[in-house]
């Protein structure tokens, strides 16, 4: 049996399947580019090229763009990322105690107890520390994004750099570079700020705990894991599908899901083929004057999103439910 896991950000949209004994049987990372639709559907396009005819048992999504990507798909489970990444972690390793995720526009902390989660903080207002800044700052010294950490590691020297803003960090660098300091010291300086913006910021107060899980697609930075390391002074562990943690939370969730309610509601890998539009509209209803965003599939509406009264999302929700 196979299942089906979504996650989609702001930066990525990352897709996963897996089987019950949690081989990975495709795993696909697209850019969002601001249409999570879109991305959504490129992804169930490769997917039914390469697996048509495959039986998905379940499918769930997660990320900043759960609700939509579960309207798309007809998911069996929406769930939050901090969820997602936790259950993930401990079916990977039960001794999983911490979780540092540091995806493309945000930054999270997990606290685990027992196998549940007992805390957690997100740092959602800065970039700094991020996939994007990194992505940046690899692009204006012209060094790939894959060889960014190999350059941490080279250096000798750690070149204090101003890690709590982006903008400020930036400009720290770009000064110490016209200071005659080389790349190497200057991106070893880098990653030692941005763990230590982490660690006062996201992981203030929090009680770091071995085993630590380093998540998300920052995790590929060597340097970023070494910087971690000699702040923590214990090893951490990048696990084999860093990157893909939360798409595999969500299809481990769904799995669940459907083996209570007996069915998957997901609509098939045919929606590649779909024509989905979003249209938005003020509603006059009452003074909240709700921006309302209505999912239309093939001119049919299949989802409303920000109706603070569920005027529109609950009577779709009717309709629908008078249809079965």
């Amino acid at each position: 049996m196979n299942y089906l896991g979504i996650d989609v950000g702001s930066v990525s949209t990352d897709l996963i399947i897996i089987d019950d004994n949690m081989k990975v049987i495709e795993k696909l990372y697209l850019k969002t580019k601001g249409k999570p639709i879109n991305a959504v559907q490129q992804g169930l396009k490769i997917l039914k090229n390469k697996y048509d005819g495959i039986e998905i048992k379940a499918a769930g999504t997660t990320g900043s763009g759960r609700n939509i990507a579960s309207t798309l798909i007809g998911a069996d489970a929406v769930k939050n990322e901090i969820t997602a990444h936790a259950i993930a972690a401990l079916q990977f390793d039960k001794n999983v105690r911490t979780i540092i995720e540091i995806g493309g526009q945000d930054s999270k902390i997990i606290t685990m107890k027992n196998g549940v989660v007992s805390d957690f903080a997100m740092n959602t207002v800065c970039a700094a520390g991020t996939g994007s800044f990194l992505d940046r700052q690899a692009e204006r010294l012209c060094i790939p994004i894959e060889e960014f950490g190999d350059y941490a590691l080279k250096a000798t020297n750690s070149i204090r750099i101003a890690g709590r803003c982006a903008v400020f960090a930036e400009s720290d660098m770009i000064h110490k570079q016209q200071l005659g300091y080389n790349e190497s010291e200057i991106i070893k300086g880098l990653c030692d700020a941005l763990v230590r913006n982490y660690l006062t910021n996201v992981g203030k107060g929090k009680e770091i705990v071995q085993k630590v899980f380093f998540q998300g697609g920052v995790a590929a930075n060597k340097g970023m894991k070494a910087a971690f390391e000699n702040a923590l002074g214990f090893e951490i562990v990048v696990p084999e599908h860093y990157n893909m943690m939360g798409a595999i939370g969500a299809a481990l969730i769904a799995k669940s899901a459907v083996k209570k309610s007996g069915s998957t509601k997901f609509k098939g890998f045919d929606l590649a083929n779909s024509l989905f539009e979003s249209k938005s509209f003020e509603c006059e209803g009452c003074s909240n004057k709700c921006e309302v965003v209505r999912i239309i599939e093939n001119e049919a509406a299949i989802g409303c999103f920000g109706d603070r009264c569920g005027k529109y999302s609950n009577a779709l929700q009717v309709s629908e439910n008078l249809l079965v």
